[in-house]
């Protein structure tokens, strides 16, 4: 029997650690997934095992090498963003890979933003809110400002994909998914560098730019496939559904984040919307995408323990938990009246200060907190939605809870709300970006599975 030509696809996130094959048909045929426990910087804060990370991108790629039934066609890389390795001439890393939560120091921050003409000038510009480390364009500029024999002996800042696929392919380059998202470094109206960039010489220690399905030649011993340059994860989501869908949709990607991503909302980020989160992703074509974003499945995480301790309830009951319209109808016809619809968006929702001893029931509380989400999250959504979307799609651990999604059709009564179902969408928007190299197939258009959610028209009247 001939072997299956695949591809490989090593989805890397701050928790697990993914290697897939998939097929020409972009089914799974192999997957393993794997997490290291993390290392300290210099200054003692937690960051990723980049040796430990390096080490298991070898062993994998050897053990599916071997596998006689795979024809192995071509590997691509995705993982979280914000964070670069620091190479040297020899492309041996010289500095922890830096974890984007690490604290950045306020007097540097506030010198940086002085001499390039402020917070608001620079956050506009980049489509980057002032996210400290988030910003990975502020962690070169720290290491060139306060560790300068580090810096010299820098020939390029990776980023993390990047240098995942340079392991392989033995070549540097950087990709405007990951440049593009969050850094502060590139201009979105001139479509380059920002001139703080060029003005500090940065532009020097990043690699030359390729497009995002750009492949090149193994180095790795024992095959000849191709290797994609690496994409930023949350681009690499977006994929299948640019692919799929032409009419203009909303994409809510759930997850840690709550990401709403608008490929057809066009117009330049206002200083309110980033002082409200917003930002700008860079899809693989190049194209900005205005989005917003909450920390909803974190809060999620942390309230249903609370709810859970409580009532002395197991918290995994929240997941299969049914939605009561009924129940929905009596809180929001409270929060109507105690005018807690409609607010601001917001960085948690209002159940964070809400009293359990309250809720009669667990049942009761844990819809109030779903309905204070769906509200925080309809605040956010509104931020990037244009006149020409008509269609939302959720994708993420929140495309299946029942009362999320019923909530939202409740609360965009305007709009089609789909549940979203695809395995991996991060993974196969990364296998999609390089397609045409490694598959003799067409793209295909049956990969995502969607399930729609109608509203409750009795209720929906009562919230307007």
């Amino acid at each position: 029997m001939s072997a299956l030509p695949v591809i490989v696809v090593f989805d890397v996130g701050k928790t697990n650690k993914k290697i897939f094959l998939f097929d020409e048909n972009y089914k799974i045929v192999f997957e393993r997934s794997a997490r290291f426990i993390e290392t300290y910087d210099e200054d003692g804060d937690p960051c990723e095992n980049l040796e430990s990370l390096r080490l298991s991108i070898f062993d994998s790629l050897r053990e599916v090498l071997k596998r006689k039934e795979f024809e192995i066609k071509a590997i691509n890389f995705s993982t979280y963003g914000a964070s670069f390795v620091y190479i040297d001439a020899y492309g041996k890393p010289l500095a922890p890979l830096y974890n984007y939560l690490k604290a950045y120091p306020e007097e540097l921050k506030k010198e940086f933003y002085a001499t390039y003409g402020g917070e608001q000038a620079i956050s506009a510009a980049t489509a980057s809110p002032v996210l400290g480390n988030l910003n990975s364009g502020m962690q070169l500029y720290r290491i060139k400002k306060e560790r300068p024999e580090l810096y010299k002996q820098i020939k390029y800042a990776l980023h993390l994909p990047q240098y995942l696929s340079y392991l392989v392919s033995g070549v540097e380059y950087s990709d405007l998914t990951s440049i593009g998202c969050h850094t502060q470094l590139w201009d979105f109206s001139a479509n380059d560098y920002h001139q703080w960039v060029k003005k500090e010489g940065l532009d020097l220690k990043l690699a030359p730019i390729v497009d995002a399905d750009q492949v090149f030649p193994s180095e790795f011993p024992g095959n000849q496939y191709k290797v994609g340059v690496g994409l930023h994860d949350s681009s690499a989501a977006l994929i299948p559904y640019l692919i799929n869908f032409h009419d203009p949709f909303l994409l809510i990607s759930t997850g840690t984040w709550c990401i709403t991503m608008n490929p057809f909302n066009h117009s330049p980020l206002t200083v309110d919307e980033l002082e409200q989160d917003c930002l700008s992703y860079m899809q693989f074509k190049g194209k900005p995408v205005k989005s917003s974003r909450i920390f909803a499945g974190y809060e999620h995480d942390q309230q249903v323990k609370r709810i859970a301790a409580h009532f002395k309830q197991s918290a995994g009951r929240y997941k299969t938990m049914k939605y009561d319209a009924g129940i929905i109808e009596i809180l929001l016809k409270g929060m109507a009246e105690r005018k807690e619809l409609n607010p601001p968006a917001s960085k948690e929702s209002a159940f964070a200060a809400r009293d359990l001893s309250s809720f009669p029931s667990d049942k009761l509380a844990y819809h109030q907190f779903m309905l204070d989400i769906a509200v925080q999250q309809q605040a956010s959504s509104r931020l990037v939605i244009n006149a020409e979307v008509k269609r939302i799609f959720v994708d993420g651990g929140f495309s299946k809870n029942a009362i999320y999604m019923n909530l939202l059709a409740l609360l965009f009564p305007d709009m089609e709300i789909f549940a979203a179902s695809m395995a991996q969408a991060t993974a196969i928007g990364t296998a999609l970006a390089i397609h045409r190299c490694w598959n003799r197939k067409p793209m295909p258009n049956d990969i995502i599975e969607l399930k729609y959610y109608a509203m409750n028209n009795d209720i929906a009247g009562k919230t307007k």
